[in-house]
């Protein structure tokens, strides 16, 4: 009598069950409940953004005039703005940007290096080539006149503004705006900060919220004058007006008495007549 042939089908169900331990069955009908739930999930709608785009940077002509400066910040921050531009298109889009002499330099650049020209190298050519200094000593010149108007926020601003390019720090930064504040805003960030200041934007900060409530003082004062003043204001009208009527009684009154003197002149006339 022969063997019973193996069984290739595999372990049955009640078998397979025989062969797990509990927990081993809770987590494979846990990870089918799951499975099936990702499965059924509908699909999330697609959300269509529009990338944000930057305005082109000025042209550059390289000549004397042209503040590079600022025209290079202006660059860096564009090509900060796409942060996935390579070299070689960082370098060739400067180039649709320069006019002139600049343009030239950079075409006689481009045939001497190729591709072997990198955004360190360039950049820094090209800042050496045309970095003014006179940008500098210009804008200094400027921040040593300019001069606290009544508006912290305005004055900051351009103070700020210029000091890019100055960059004034530590006593030089502090003495242009003390000399710029007037006496009242200095008082008040003493009154307010007793402490030296760590650093130009602690003391920035300081003079700033010391103006600001200068401001705001000045404008309640304004405010609260009218109040003050309207009580006097309407009692001083008030006596005008009187006067003016007064006046216009004794006009009246003697306007009246001119026009009966003549009548009472005639009558005296009569009567000495009528006596002779």
């Amino acid at each position: 009598m022969g063997r019973p042939p193996p069984n290739t089908e595999g372990p049955t169900q009640d078998r397979l069950a025989t062969m797990l331990t509990p927990e081993e069955i809770a987590l494979l009908v846990g990870a089918g409940i799951v499975a099936a739930q990702v499965t059924a999930r509908p699909a999330e709608p697609q959300i269509r953004t529009s990338r944000l785009k930057m305005e082109n940077p000025a042209k550059f002509d390289g000549k004397n005039p042209t503040p590079f400066n600022q025209w290079w910040e202006s660059v860096t921050m564009y090509l900060g703005f796409y942060p996935e531009t390579i070299d070689r298109q960082k370098i060739s889009g400067v180039g649709t940007l320069l006019t002139d002499m600049a343009l030239v330099l950079h075409l006689h650049r481009h045939r001497e290096l190729r591709d072997n020209d990198t955004w360190e190298n360039y950049s820094a050519a090209i800042q050496t080539e045309y970095c003014n200094e006179r940008e500098s000593a210009d804008a200094q010149l400027k921040l040593g006149q300019l001069k606290y108007q009544g508006d912290i926020r305005s004055y900051m601003t351009e103070f700020r503004a210029l000091n890019l390019y100055a960059h004034a720090k530590g006593e030089s930064l502090q003495e242009k705006v003390n000399l710029a504040m007037p006496e009242s805003v200095i008082d008040m960030r003493f009154a307010h900060y007793l402490e030296d200041f760590a650093d130009d934007e602690g003391f920035l900060q300081a003079t700033y919220q010391a103006a600001l409530q200068v401001e705001k003082k000045k404008a309640l004062r304004l405010a609260r004058e009218p109040a003050r003043t309207s009580a006097p204001v309407r009692k001083r009208d008030e006596k005008k007006r009187d006067r003016q009527s007064k006046g216009s009684t004794d006009d009246t009154r003697k306007n009246k008495e001119a026009e009966k003197e003549p009548h009472r002149e005639g009558n005296r006339g009569a009567e000495y007549g009528g006596t002779g």
